[in-house]
């Protein structure tokens, strides 16, 4: 088995690929070794000292650390990895979905959707690639609140990509749109 890492723009996250599906449909995000109960290979990433987040997606891994030096760590992630693979585990007990709590008006319904659509089809593909998602949380007197996960979240690059990218392209389609704020 062979697992290639990439950079993300998050210096503090790297993207880990194994060549093999990780998740069959959507995202994970557990950000303590409480979260990843469901998941047996984020519960044994976050025994390595210096992991804080693991993201998982369709066909990679992103771990997020402290200040610890990736040449520290990146031997034992991709270990663990490699054994998880190796023993035949599932990668999620269950249906391992996460529920998503949305707020919005019913008769902004179609300007939801929209936002939706754009998101899926224009922005969390360009985010996958650097180990991330974002996803719809609520909207609300054309503020859109977007949940930023994986190398997305605390990423550096994060508040231009909302403002300058994602902001203006929903205003560009969506004339109701007025703003783009992260949630945590």
């Amino acid at each position: 088995m062979f697992i290639q890492t990439e950079a993300t723009p998050n210096p503090a996250t790297l993207k880990f690929v194994p060549g093999q599906q990780v998740l069959a449909s959507g995202t994970l995000d557990f950000r303590s070794i409480e979260d990843s109960a469901s998941s047996p290979l984020a519960a044994r990433l976050f025994q390595i000292d210096g992991v804080t987040g693991i993201f998982l997606g369709s066909d990679f891994i992103t771990v997020t650390k402290d200040e610890t030096d990736w040449q520290h760590l990146k031997p034992a992630i991709l270990g663990v990895i490699m054994e998880h693979y190796i023993s035949g585990q599932p990668i999620v007990m269950g249906d391992g979905e996460e529920e998503e709590d949305e707020f919005f008006d019913e008769a902004d319904l179609e300007v939801v959707d929209t936002i939706k659509e754009l998101l899926d089809t224009r922005v969390r593909p360009a985010v996958a690639q650097d180990g991330g998602d974002i996803t719809f949380h609520g909207y609300k007197d054309g503020v859109v609140f977007l949940h930023m996960r994986g190398a997305c979240a605390g990423c550096p690059s994060s508040s231009a990509t909302l403002k300058h990218g994602i902001e203006n392209l929903l205003r560009h389609f969506i004339p109701e749109v007025v703003e783009v704020r992260p949630v945590m």
